[in-house]
């Protein structure tokens, strides 16, 4: 995958497309505050065809750019569900070139796509107990490789150079990471939910390293089909009716049309729980005797409703994500999760 090259005064552009939108987001070089933030979403109806996609894509981002004052051309653009794979698997302990060779193995058996089209990576999760033998946990991750160069074409074709492209489970992790820098945070387990339109990813950390991460097909899409179904409206009126009611404070919601949204999206949000609880559940029998200490949820899905549904049900602590807490920045407070991505990449050169 491409590196980082050189130093500059001002962060590279964190692009993270979406399948609503494309965020961008750059940081001043002393990671004091935002230097520009730019959203522009795609249309609602995205066609089949990949090349017409792309061109909308291209398109976002060269609109998201206009008349604003991003600085260069450098950016960090991101990998994913649609496009990586990620699966936490065990093998025998190793290190360095042996351990290289037992992932590369483990991985052709396991990729659905083949191995040799593959850009493949891993992270080192921790040694695990597996009855009396002790062996490594670790995060598969890979690609395809036109993947890789289909993304290079879009930054190209945008007027961006990139420097990086990086997986949005770490931008995710990394984004945190200045807000957690005590000796007792890096110690931590914690849980990031990044709640997205189309997915929802999970990252179980210690500290800055990730130890289980994971996709869940579970995203405001569906809780947007959820409520078309259930109140029998068109798809963009019933999105448009779930985010509105949804961003009023809560004594200013309509009690009738709450009722109605909340009996709509209650099975999605069910599997939601249940697909987290057998995360919860891999991880605790995985990693014997290093309890979590919360969930920080976030994505552009994130509110204080959703939150306190999941610390009720899944006994955990749990708190909204706020990426750009320690910075300066004119982002509006609400669904200030939406950036989490984009934030992590813009911040690929400064860890």
């Amino acid at each position: 995958m491409v590196g980082w090259i050189g130093k500059h005064r001002n962060s590279p552009i964190g692009v993270d497309i979406g399948s609503r939108s494309v965020k961008l987001l750059q940081f001043d070089g002393e990671q004091a505050a935002v230097l520009e933030s730019a959203r522009w979403d795609l249309p609602a109806k995205r066609p089949s065809d990949e090349a017409r996609r792309d061109e909308q894509i291209v398109e976002a981002i060269t609109q998201a750019r206009q008349r604003r004052n991003f600085r260069g051309r450098n950016a960090v653009l991101g990998l994913g569900a649609e496009h990586l794979f990620v699966q936490n698997i065990r093998v025998a302990k190793a290190s360095g070139r042996e351990l290289d060779k037992i992932v590369q193995f483990e991985a052709a058996g396991r990729l659905p796509f083949s191995s040799d089209e593959a850009e493949i990576r891993y992270l080192e999760a921790a040694d695990v107990r597996q009855g009396d033998a002790v062996r490594r946990e670790v995060i598969l991750l890979a690609c395809r490789q036109q993947v890789i160069q289909r993304i290079l074409a879009l930054a190209d074709a945008a007027g961006l150079t990139p420097v990086a492209i990086d997986i949005e489970p770490a931008a995710l992790l990394r984004c945190y990471c200045k807000q957690f820098r005590r000796d007792d945070d890096q110690q931590r387990r914690v849980m990031f939910v990044n709640v997205g339109a189309a997915t929802s990813t999970v990252v179980i950390a210690r500290g800055n390293d990730a130890m289980f991460v994971k996709y869940l097909d579970v995203g405001g899409g569906h809780l947007d089909e959820a409520v078309a179904r259930h109140l029998k409206m068109p798809l963009p009126d019933a999105a448009a009716l779930r985010r509105h009611n949804g961003d009023r404070r809560a004594d200013q919601r309509d009690p009738e049309v709450t009722r109605s949204i909340n009996e709509s999206i209650r099975p999605v949000l069910g599997h939601l729980i249940q697909e987290l609880s057998l995360c919860l559940r891999y991880y605790s029998v995985t990693f014997r005797g290093q309890p979590l200490s919360k969930l920080v949820l976030g994505g552009g899905e994130a509110n204080p409703t959703l939150c306190e549904w999941l610390e009720g049900r899944l006994d955990l602590s749990c708190e909204l994500g706020n990426p750009l807490r320690t910075y300066e920045t004119t982002l509006p407070p609400g669904r200030i999760g939406q950036w989490e991505i984009a934030a992590g990449l813009a911040l690929r050169d400064m860890n």
